[in-house]
């Protein structure tokens, strides 16, 4: 029988995998460990890189927390009251180089003690500049791993990343997406077993896609204007995350770590009032590309 402690050792072992992976590749960079407690309950590890060759600033976190689930939360998921348990990992890597991508990826379990249980995640792509053949490579890979499992999972949750990772007040995608998923249990049609194995292989997925751009793009030349666009478009990353993404909220709802929540912010990023870019640059061309619907595949 599959536990919440089966799966949160699993998570465990996930955070390890991916952290070796990363340094390895950065060759640099190695993360510091916190572990910390929730007073309410549970925990966690966090691990963050800064200053690598490659990483400039990231985090890869496992948390395992538990107790009364806060009415503001019963409420905005329509729960019924009765204690929490959610474990997961998450992670954020904001790189040196423009032109290697932010990845951010997030694979959970929630269970509840009146037998309510579900999963949840996902990984999407933030380039600063959209390279469309790394676009490509990046949506193969997760269609591959959704195909595995149901070949209705890559269009359903591409759509989901499409809609979830979008920056309303600037009708813009906060990148080229990606997939996401929420709220998966039996209803789906899958047992937990089946689920569990999917959001697996999306965690596996991780460290191959990303050390990929990593060794691949990182030596590429930048100037300042570079760096200038990449700060900009770090404080998209950090409009979403702070106005929209609902997994902070809940963090800072639940009186998770503070430290650890914001982790996914980057260690710098500007906002510049009314910025246009020039005509036909790479810059004006990524901005076109933040839409919804793209089919980066074919």
């Amino acid at each position: 029988m599959l536990t919440k402690e089966n799966i949160a050792d699993w998570f465990k072992q996930l955070q390890d995998d991916i952290c070796q992976k990363l340094e390895k590749t950065d060759s640099v960079g190695k993360f510091k460990q916190d572990e910390w407690e929730r007073p309410g309950g549970g925990g966690g590890r966090s691990r963050v890189l800064t200053e690598g060759k490659i990483i400039e600033k990231g985090g890869v976190n496992f948390s395992a927390v538990e107790g009364k689930t806060p009415e503001k939360i019963l409420k905005a998921l329509h729960l019924d009251s009765a204690d929490f348990f959610a474990t997961g990992v998450s992670i954020v890597l904001h790189p040196h180089n423009p032109f290697v991508p932010i990845i951010h990826m997030n694979v959970r379990y929630f269970e509840m003690s009146n037998g309510v249980w579900w999963f949840g995640g996902g990984i999407d792509l933030t380039p600063h500049y959209i390279d469309e053949d790394d676009a490509s490579f990046f949506h193969k890979q997760l269609k591959n791993v959704c195909d595995k499992h149901d070949s209705d999972y890559y269009d359903k949750f591409k759509k989901w990343a499409d809609d979830y990772f979008y920056i309303k007040h600037r009708k813009e995608t906060r990148g080229i997406g990606g997939i996401f998923f929420d709220r998966l249990n039996q209803d789906s049609g899958k047992s937990k077993e089946e689920i569990f194995a999917f959001v697996q292989d999306v965690g596996k997925t991780f460290a191959p896609t990303y050390t990929h751009f990593m060794s691949k793009n990182h030596d590429l030349d930048y100037n300042e204007d570079n760096i200038a666009w990449q700060k900009l478009r770090r404080g998209r990353y950090v409009e979403f995350n702070l106005v929209w993404d609902k997994g902070t909220k809940f963090g800072l709802e639940t009186d998770g770590r503070t430290e650890s929540i914001l982790m996914s912010l980057p260690p710098q990023a500007n906002w510049e009032y009314d910025h246009t870019p020039i005509e036909g640059s790479q810059e004006e061309e990524t901005l076109k590309q933040l839409k919804k619907g793209i089919d980066w595949i074919n």
